[in-house]
């Protein structure tokens, strides 16, 4: 945490912030998952942000230090600890980092062309530093000979390498996108930013149209609100919110403008859930068992059946058990088809803002019971076709 970010900058480039979080706090992240027992910082005093960091390591059980110079590293590093140690500004991707480094000892390195390019050291004739190596900690003793304000990693990086550690490449797909980067001003960090946040969302999701929105949704205001410190926590009670109004609108009779409203909640919620997946696997966050995601999932199920019932008076021949079952097995029907449908088809079951759309047309023209039957009807001979398909092929 000593080299400035960007030329007359005071603040260390070690804290500018990409998906919210500090460049050393998504190093920190990499450590923990290591089962890095003690963390070491390498700064000239002890700033809030230091401080912050602290209390990230110490709520993980990890001790964290920090000192001034390679002098005080080589008296908290002993010769039977492994020292892993990255380039300030290095943000990595904490899969691929992981992957890497927990295979041994290594000096990871990539192609001079792209190393360079990049803003990575130069190691020799062929390769480029990468930023982080996993070394023995009695190389730490051959700092000594060194000048005290020597570069440390770029020291230890080439302490090792006369000791015959072994360089390890960084695969090209490793360092595509925003999985490997040197960020050195706030420029590049908000130049990285959206890719990084689409990085850690994940890629593989058909586009059907509530998780489209949701997607667009998180890369127009996803770097505001991990900024601010609230993510998906925030954006989870703006869909309770809705939800709520939804049922308000439902109770009064509005039935169309209700589904629409849920359909706007359901998008909240997976936007929620998709920075709350940003957050924890970029930081490498513990998750809970149960996340507000899936709860407000089950809660928006439950709320859809609840505005099919109430959406037309009850006859008195007719009982609230007849009126509910239909969308009942509607929704039972949307979260049993995925466990048979090829992958690829999942989205569009899972997908309510769809849904809640399709029964809000139907409820304009003054269809919505009769819509539901039918949809249920077709789920149930899509359940029926696709269990008899799977069995089939099991006997065979």
């Amino acid at each position: 945490m000593m080299e400035p970010a960007g030329t007359g900058q005071p603040a260390p480039r070690a804290f500018l912030r990409v998906g919210g979080a500090t460049l050393a706090r998504h190093q920190l992240g990499i450590a923990l998952a290591l089962e890095c027992q003690r963390v070491i910082c390498v700064a000239r005093d002890v700033t809030q942000p230091i401080i912050a960091l602290q209390h990230e390591a110490e709520r993980a059980g990890v001790r964290l230090h920090v000192i001034p110079g390679p002098r005080a590293l080589a008296g908290l590093v002993t010769a039977n600890d492994e020292l892993v140690v990255f380039t300030e500004g290095l943000l990595a991707a904490p899969q691929e980092a992981v992957g890497l480094l927990e295979a041994g000892h290594s000096v990871l390195v990539q192609p001079i062309e792209s190393g360079l390019a990049a803003g990575f050291e130069r190691i020799d004739l062929n390769h480029a530093a990468a930023g982080a190596i996993r070394i023995p900690g009695r190389l730490v003793d051959g700092l000594a000979d060194l000048p005290p304000d020597c570069d440390i990693p770029s020291a230890l990086t080439r302490i090792a390498l006369q000791s015959g550690i072994a360089m390890q490449t960084v695969p090209a797909a490793a360092r595509e996108g925003a999985r490997w980067k040197l960020v050195r001003d706030e420029v590049e960090a908000h130049a990285i930013e959206g890719a990084w946040i689409r990085l850690h969302m994940g890629e593989g999701e058909m586009p059907t149209p509530g998780i489209l929105l949701s997607r667009l949704g998180i890369l127009a205001l996803g770097p505001s609100l991990l900024h601010a410190g609230s993510g998906g926590g925030l954006v989870a009670l703006g869909a309770l919110a809705v939800m709520l109004l939804a049922l308000a609108a439902g109770w009064l009779g509005y039935a169309s403008m209700a589904l629409l409203l849920c359909a706007a909640a359901w998008t909240l919620r997976r936007a929620s859930g998709l920075l709350e997946r940003v957050e924890h696997d970029s930081l490498n966050l513990r998750k809970s068992g149960l996340s507000s995601e899936q709860v407000l999932g089950w809660l928006l199920d439950i709320e859809l059946i609840a505005l099919i019932a109430w959406s037309t008076p009850l006859p008195e021949w007719e009982t609230v058990l007849s009126r509910v079952f239909p969308p009942f097995m509607l929704l039972v029907l949307t979260r049993f088809l995925p466990r048979v449908l090829l992958r690829g088809w999942i989205a569009w079951l899972e997908d309510r803002a769809l849904l809640a759309l399709l029964l809000a047309l139907a409820a304009v023209f003054g269809v919505l019971v009769p819509a539901v039957q039918v949809l249920t009807m077709l789920l149930a001979l899509a359940a029926l076709l696709l269990s008899a398909g799977k069995s089939q092929l099991t006997r065979v």
